[in-house]
């Protein structure tokens, strides 16, 4: 019987599905807006699963509209009380529940600092949705299992819709009209290759860059949560850096390379790692040999992130089981998370 876990993550389609019929006309108002009054700078308001969505849709905003943007690290306001410059920005909240106070709190101090504000919550009657001059619900349903699984996904469905507005993307709209289909392909692609190598694991690093790097960073948070596995994002880019000291013979790594500016690099780190003895589990796009998992296509490459996502959920289910673990109530955790 397939985990709560799976089965939610089965259900991100139709949820996206419901997300992109929801409310066009006022997605479509806020990105003429956004268009005819272009922000100063973004700043996202997130925290855990969320904040990796925050940073799919930073790094879409800077590389669509170059619009600088920085994810706030909450503390400055909810414990250091930092006076904020805010006046043209955007700051855009992203969340689950919307019930966390830190996340209210420091978007109501970027509304009084004259930002606008934007909420992606899965339930828009939440403390978050209501302290925000915008908010749009993420159209998820109940999630009971305590990984965020259909509630991301339709996060960064939500970050990939206000981009495609804000730029007037046609290409990226159409995209996302197909991509319930895309993700319902990806959500039965087999990675079960994988299982066995992760789930004897007791640390590894999963790689990614550009668009697929938070989609590495959420890889990396499911593994620690639901298989008890110590696992660290890392970018292609900073490899090098000094983590590659840590691989040798055996050291399993997972690589997300979609499509995009960033796949070469992503394959050469790829190659070097495997050059040094590491198990690399390459998760890509069909026309890359080398892959060991594949990344079904959507209609954009910058879409294929989700793809990769819908298939990693079921592995990181699955690495859970056979490590003897319950993916849907993970130890130490609960559903909603309140911190100061």
């Amino acid at each position: 019987m397939p985990s709560l876990m799976e089965t939610e993550a089965a259900e991100a389609p139709a949820a996206i599905a419901r997300l992109l019929a929801a409310e066009p006309e006022r997605w479509r108002f806020l990105g003429r807006r956004l268009a005819a009054f272009p922000p100063a700078f973004l700043a996202t308001v997130a925290r855990g699963s969320s904040d990796h969505a925050a940073s799919y849709l930073g790094y879409l905003t800077t590389a669509r509209l170059g619009r600088v943007t920085a994810s706030l690290p909450l503390s400055l306001i909810t414990l250091h009380a930092a006076p904020l410059a805010m006046r043209g920005a955007l700051a855009v909240a992203i969340s689950q529940s919307g019930q966390s106070p830190d996340l209210v709190e420091t978007l109501i101090a970027c509304r009084a600092a004259g930002a606008e504000t934007v909420a992606l919550v899965n339930d828009t009657a939440a403390p978050l949705g209501r302290a925000a001059a915008w908010c749009f619900g993420l159209q998820a349903g109940q999630e009971r299992a305590v990984a965020a699984t259909k509630s991301m996904l339709a996060s960064l469905a939500a970050a990939a819709l206000l981009v495609a507005e804000w730029a007037g993307d046609a290409a990226l709209s159409a995209a996302l009209a197909a991509l319930p289909e895309a993700l319902s392909a990806a959500a039965a692609a087999d990675w079960s290759a994988a299982v066995a190598p992760l789930a004897a694991a007791e640390r590894m690093m999963v790689v990614g860059r550009g668009l697929s790097q938070p989609i590495a960073q959420e890889a990396a948070l499911k593994l620690k949560e639901t298989a008890g596995l110590h696992a660290e994002a890392i970018s292609a880019a900073e490899v090098r850096h000094g983590p590659m000291a840590l691989l040798g013979p055996g050291y399993p790594v997972l690589v997300f390379a979609t499509r995009g500016p960033a796949l070469a690099s992503i394959l050469a780190a790829a190659a070097e790692m495997r050059a040094s003895g590491a198990t690399v589990l390459l998760a890509a796009p069909a026309e890359c040999a080398e892959r060991a998992l594949t990344i079904p296509e959507t209609g954009h490459p910058a879409l294929d992130p989700l793809a990769a996502l819908a298939c990693f959920y079921r592995l990181a289910a699955r690495i859970a089981g056979a490590r003897g673990l319950d993916p849907d109530h993970p130890r130490h955790l609960h559903k909603i998370t309140r911190t100061r």
